[in-house]
């Protein structure tokens, strides 16, 4: 490991696995209670409420990105695993940030998001086309965890054939760190950093001759300043870009299913009776349905900007999932409310100059992954006996479901429209 790891199960202090994918009774007790947190044991600053959250992602002249503590792990500690120094938006601040951001940012421009939709929209129709009409589905097996990965293969340039492969690296690179397992964790993100490696870098080599409208073809081609990207950096960004654009993606379309099945059983037959309602479901199931979204930054300077004395050097995690949460911000925030005027001013993608350079694409995965759903089947229903806490694992961002079944049936009417659509 690079960096030390703040063990955030110290801080949380969750009993399960269930109530960590639904912190609502933490995150209350924490923004009433206590929204300015030391914890001593992790010698960190906590911070829940959104003002507070979005100044110490924004405010880089006091809270830095540079530091040697992290509360994730990501990649691999071998030199095919690393992240390119060229690329390390999340650990550099302004402006050096800016030069690494604007070389990553030639493959998420608004020209490729619209060349990519129709693609992403042929994924999406094969895969729900190939879900069975009024049969038991798993929505994690059959759609949300291919879905994502098939999008970003296809994105990146790499054969969407060997996708399930892809999934299994990325599942190992971004696999965090347990207690009394650290050594063998990474062991297995060092075999599949190689894996990946050996299998990318010739297919890196063949776009200079064969390039094609992708990201490995765009990054060869940027230049900033007179830099341009190797090989070997292309291979190991694009280990980046698939652990970022699969994990996150693919745990929020199941949780969003849960919540359909779950949180609100109305809200299914509403979308499906106004699709124009998607975008703004999409942004409601961000605010509440994205845990645990949080990044920790360094004290660049003394200050008091949190009302308490805080020291250069010392560490702060900013919990956007909580900051979502604020009532301050959101009138009733405990509650799914998709005609929420202001639900697209979450914090989940972050804010500052490190806001996600991903977030354009995940929503547009979001939107077209829900609408294509909905197109398909009349209505859903939860499966009896589901157990959440059986089917719920560790990941990246959080809790993730590994199983997810549901009843999805179809009306009579809706077979003409699928069958002569493109």
């Amino acid at each position: 490991m690079n960096k030390e790891l703040i063990d955030i199960q110290e801080i949380t202090n969750f009993q399960s696995r269930s109530e960590e994918f639904c912190p609502m009774d933490w995150y209350k007790k924490m923004l009433i209670k206590d929204p300015v947190n030391y914890h001593e044991k992790t010698d960190t600053w906590n911070v829940f409420k959104y003002k507070d959250v979005k100044m110490v992602l924004s405010k880089h002249e006091f809270f830095s990105s540079v530091g040697k503590r992290s509360t994730t792990a990501v990649g691999a500690n071998n030199k095919e695993g690393e992240i390119p120094e060229k690329i390390n938006i999340a650990g550099t601040d302004p402006p050096e940030h800016q030069k690494s951001r604007s070389l990553l940012s030639a493959a998420f421009t608004p020209r490729s998001l619209k060349i990519w939709e129709p693609r992403i929209q042929q994924i999406a129709n094969k895969l729900i086309d190939d879900i069975e009409a009024n049969s038991t589905v798993d929505i994690v097996q059959q759609f949300s965890s291919l879905f994502p990965t098939m999008v970003m293969a296809d994105l990146i340039g790499v054969p969407s054939t060997d996708s399930l492969q892809y999934k299994r690296w990325v599942d190992v690179l971004f696999q965090p760190y347990v207690k009394g397992k650290e050594q063998e964790i990474d062991e297995k993100k060092q075999i599949a950093a190689r894996e990946y490696f050996e299998y990318l870098y010739p297919l890196v080599v063949q776009k200079h001759s064969n390039p094609s409208d992708d990201i490995i073809t765009d990054l060869i081609n940027v230049e900033l300043d007179g830099e341009k990207f190797t090989d070997d950096e292309i291979v190991r960004t694009t280990m980046l870009l698939l652990g970022a654009g699969i994990e996150t993606t693919g745990h929020m379309i199941s949780s969003m299913f849960y919540s359909l099945l779950y949180d609100d059983t109305t809200l299914y037959k509403q979308l499906r009776n106004n699709m124009d309602l998607v975008p703004k479901a999409v942004e409601e199931m961000l605010r509440y349905r994205f845990n645990i979204s949080k990044r920790e930054r360094f004290v660049k300077q003394d200050n008091n900007l949190l009302g308490v004395e805080l020291k250069k050097g010392d560490v702060v995690i900013a919990w956007m999932s909580a900051a979502n949460m604020d009532e301050e911000m959101f009138e009733n925030p405990f509650e799914l409310n998709i005609h929420r005027p202001n639900n697209k001013k979450h914090l989940t993608f972050g804010n500052g100059p490190h806001f996600c350079l991903g977030a354009p694409l995940a929503r547009l995965e979001l939107n077209i992954a829900l609408k294509t759903f909905l197109q398909k089947f009349s209505h859903i229903e939860p499966v009896e006996f589901f157990n959440l806490e059986e089917n719920l694992t560790e990941s990246a961002p959080g809790q993730s479901l590994t199983y997810l079944p549901l009843k999805a049936f179809i009306d009579q009417k809706n077979l003409a429209v699928i069958s002569n659509r493109d």
